[in-house]
């Protein structure tokens, strides 16, 4: 017998019939004497109406009222999937964040869990019962409901999984995995069968949609195993009791995988924007004069690369922003040009981040030079270069992306897995 988090997400339980087969998923497990627990998020698209309603109602409203608005789609989902459960035999409660409670701060919106209490839920499972939970919401110290922003039900169920102790937390998605780069690209892509943590939490900052950063930052951080798996699957297939025999991908600490490889995947991120100031003071505390405008502008700076000038007095320096985010940016930095002291400002949309990822770097030496070598045979023009421990991504022109990514998944044998 296991202790199961399941989470179902907006796709996977956006209709009837696609919540009749995520219980189906349920009783399954349920069946194998495991004990169960669910995170649902709301119907495909019903936040996405909830939030355009409250924008319209007021552009400028209460966020307290924001949030009692919107988490009602999770509710609406609970208790429908509740209903089914119940339905197919099986004894299910629903259950809101506030009624566990799922203790969070006072920052409606964007709340961060503080607590959970498990007392409740684990007496339930004692007693048979799959606990059906709302995510993306808990209960602020205002005694209010607080959402948790955006992925917010990954984040509910990772915390729910780690206050109850479960041997794994299941994240259904409309995909059948992680992937070693986006199938729609390369055709070639295969599922990866382990993926450490650490590799999946750059892949998801690096453009991978399968699970968000946050939830993996807080899975990492309590040693909670993720099983990414598809709710599309069919769940009468996997032959007799548990599920564990689904295609799927388990993301894990690094000591679950024996034999890593050097590169696990490609990621790309769309919509880079790069600018560069020129003739800079090359003085201390220039940097800060620069980046710190821009943080309380709420800009997220990502690639940076600093140069010498002609003249050796003065330095240049490039960084990459959201394409969405450049003429704030460009703003921010005109206000604070005396402060600053550059001679000229320049900037470039049209392009993308192009990672490679893999916990193997660590011990191997000239993984990044191969991909340097293979774009270049392309003809693919580098413009920045950042590196980490186990990742390295470089900026190129938006039509050399197909490209990019293809070579290189192709370049480190990730076509043969």
């Amino acid at each position: 017998m296991a202790r199961i988090v399941m989470k179902f997400g907006g796709t996977s339980v956006a209709d009837l019939d696609r919540i009749r087969a995520a219980a189906a998923h349920i009783k399954r497990e349920t069946d194998a004497g495991n004990q169960v627990a669910v995170v649902v998020s709301a119907m495909a698209g019903q936040t996405n109406q909830l939030v355009e309603w409250t924008r319209q109602a007021s552009p400028i409203h209460d966020a307290r009222e924001y949030d009692t608005v919107v988490s009602s789609g999770e509710q609406v989902t609970s208790g429908l999937l509740a209903i089914v459960l119940q339905s197919m035999g099986v004894d299910a409660r629903s259950w809101q964040g506030w009624q566990i409670p799922i203790r969070t701060n006072n920052a409606h919106g964007a709340a961060r869990i503080e607590d959970i209490d498990p007392t409740t839920l684990i007496e339930r499972f004692e007693m048979g019962q799959v606990a059906v939970v709302s995510g993306f919401q808990g209960l602020g110290p205002d005694n209010r409901v607080a959402t948790l922003g955006r992925g917010g039900s990954d984040t509910s169920a990772v915390a729910i999984a780690a206050a109850i102790e479960a041997d794994r937390c299941d994240i259904y998605t409309d995909v059948d995995g992680v992937y070693t780069t986006d199938p729609r690209i390369e055709p070639k892509a295969a599922r990866l069968a382990r993926v450490t943590f650490e590799e999946m939490l750059e892949m998801a900052s690096l453009g991978a949609k399968v699970l968000q950063v946050r939830s993996v930052e807080l899975a990492m951080v309590h040693g909670v195993r993720l099983f990414v798996r598809s709710s599309f699957d069919d769940p009468h297939g996997a032959g007799a009791g548990s599920q564990s025999n689904m295609p799927g991908t388990l993301i894990c600490d690094e000591d679950e995988i024996v034999e890593k490889q050097v590169v696990t995947g490609i990621a790309y991120t769309r919509d880079e924007a790069q600018i560069s100031l020129r003739r800079l003071p090359d003085v201390p505390g220039v940097s800060a004069s620069i980046f710190g405008p821009l943080a309380e502008a709420n800009i997220n700076v990502d690639m940076i690369v600093q140069g010498a000038s002609d003249d050796l007095s003065k330095t240049d320096l490039t960084f990459t922003v959201p394409s969405g985010d450049v003429e704030t940016a460009l703003s921010v930095l005109a206000d604070a040009r005396d402060q600053i002291r550059y001679e000229d400002v320049q900037s470039d949309g049209g392009l993308v981040k192009v990672s490679v990822i893999g916990i193997g770097m660590r011990s191997h030496a000239g993984v990044a030079a191969t991909a340097f070598r293979a774009l270049a045979e392309k003809g693919i023009n580098i413009r920045a270069i950042t590196t980490s421990e186990i990742k390295f991504s470089v900026l190129i022109g938006a039509d050399y992306t197909e490209l990019a990514v293809r070579t290189l998944h192709s370049v480190y044998d990730l076509d043969n897995r």
